[in-house]
């Protein structure tokens, strides 16, 4: 996901750390355009911090995974990601809702 295009928030894009492109290894990445000065000092660690709560959330999901739709499992996903991270971080992560569905669907299509 690429962070990006959304005022006052972090819009992150997620790709795949793995060849063959199941989103099972989501990595966020920051678009360097929509931050301000701070924030792009922050971007490494930034986005290692919502990868890490993005990748958690995403084995969760995996584990509690019950026949849930895609859009429920897109909605389970980023409120658990939210969940691992810091309420101001949290408040600011807007992930781009296509690429968060990617992985969702990855996760349907995966248990089926």
């Amino acid at each position: 996901m690429v962070y990006g295009g959304h005022p006052g928030g972090y819009a992150p894009g997620v790709t795949d750390s793995r060849p063959e492109g199941t989103l099972s290894e989501p990595h966020v990445t920051l678009d360097p355009q929509s931050l301000n000065p701070v924030e792009e000092k922050l971007r490494g660690p930034l986005e290692d911090q919502l990868s890490s709560a993005l990748q958690a959330a995403t084995v969760k999901i995996k584990q509690r995974y019950a026949g849930e739709s895609v859009d429920q499992v897109t909605t389970m996903l980023l409120d658990q990601a939210k969940a691992g991270l810091h309420p101001d971080i949290a408040e600011g992560f807007h992930p781009d809702h296509q690429q968060l569905r990617h992985v969702a669907e990855a996760i349907v299509d995966r248990a089926s």
